[in-house]
């Protein structure tokens, strides 16, 4: 069967989208196939096709097993009668005849047309796939271009890829509106049905990391370190540094000429409040550092894996715990201990002097 039309739009598609002919030509097979089995109540395994391109043909053939006694005459023939057709054939080997399916430029048609679409479709999928496979961990910019009763959509790129922003991911008391431009995170990447779907977070504690990365060059560069991060997202961070230079100073490199940078990211995270902690590999120093702006008196280790009390003076001891145990909550999150926050004359009544406590 001539179909040179047919493999000349192939060419065309190789050169437009950059899909090589062949792999129209292997999914088209198998789609025929399926076609014939479909149309023709055929066995799929007795179908073989044979596209050539440099001809233009596309030829159907039926397969049959040389058999000495035959069983099923839809799957095998006789060795007699396979003979009459070649003499050299044995017991074993596969008989092709050609054959022409009626009704065939309409079901060709047909099926060129889906697999060409699903090809399409799948080599679009993969390169948006490939272009953000390595995005995870990211901060980009997108525009949100939907929102339905809980989710927020985020197109990324050149517009082939969308982000799904969950409600876990939103900020509470953040809006979010059609067509208006947002920073997002990248929590994960995968291939969906419709396409590569990248989930994206305004929520996640990565945010803020990649945030100052932006606004702070020694966080780039490797000089000043994020050692953690807790978060609630709309209400307050707390992230812990470190400077690998003595002579960087890690809190102002952080906060920037009168304020700067924090200010952007605070910007940037709509008013989102944030504690610049020194980190310390003394987690009892460390301790009394994460439930700033509280100043704290002493930090003491309890018996129990990772657990400590953290004496504050009378009035402190609310800013310390925070509103609704805030603070004290994040200050946990940071340090990976159990922090017990007493006032100091609570602490006294317990029987624990300054000494004691240091």
């Amino acid at each position: 069967m001539t179909n040179k039309d047919f493999f000349v739009a192939l060419e065309d598609l190789e050169k437009e989208k950059g899909i090589p002919q062949e792999v129209f030509m292997e999914a088209l097979s198998n789609a025929l196939v399926s076609a014939c089995k479909k149309q023709y109540a055929v066995a799929a395994g007795q179908v073989d096709i044979k596209l050539n391109p440099e001809k233009g043909t596309i030829d159907f053939y039926t397969v049959k097993t040389v058999v000495e006694e035959v069983a099923d005459s839809e799957m095998e023939i006789s060795l007699e009668d396979a003979q009459k057709i070649k003499k050299s054939y044995k017991v074993g080997d596969q008989v092709a005849e050609k054959f022409v399916p009626k009704d065939f430029s309409r079901i060709a048609a047909q099926t060129a047309k889906q697999v060409i679409l699903q090809k399409i479709h799948e080599t679009e999928r993969d390169a948006a796939m490939n272009e953000f496979s390595n995005k995870e961990g990211e901060l980009l910019v997108g525009i949100i271009r939907k929102i339905d009763a809980r989710n927020v959509y985020v197109e990324l790129g050149k517009g082939q890829v969308e982000g799904l922003m969950l409600p876990s991911d939103q900020v509470p008391g953040e809006k979010y509106n059609v067509n208006d431009k947002i920073k997002v995170f990248v929590k994960r990447v995968k291939s969906g049905y419709h396409g590569a779907q990248v989930l994206v977070s305004r929520s996640a504690p990565g945010l803020v990391r990649k945030l100052f990365e932006e606004e702070v060059p020694e966080i780039k560069q490797g000089t000043v370190i994020i050692k953690e991060i807790s978060r609630e997202a709309g209400a307050r961070t707390k992230i812990a540094i470190y400077s690998e230079d003595e002579r960087v100073d890690a809190i102002g490199a952080c906060v920037g000429n009168k304020g700067a940078r924090v200010n952007a990211v605070v910007e940037e995270l709509r008013g989102e409040k944030i504690d610049i902690i020194p980190w310390s590999e003394n987690p009892l120093e460390f301790i009394a550092k994460a439930l700033s702006p509280a100043k704290v008196i002493s930090v003491t280790q309890l018996d129990g894996d990772k657990t400590a009390m953290a004496v504050v003076p009378d009035d402190k001891l609310s800013l310390a715990i925070g509103k609704d145990g805030q603070n004290a909550r994040l200050a946990v999150r940071l340090t990976g201990w159990k922090i017990d926050v007493k006032s100091e004359s609570a602490a006294a009544k317990l029987g624990f002097t300054a000494s004691e406590q240091e």
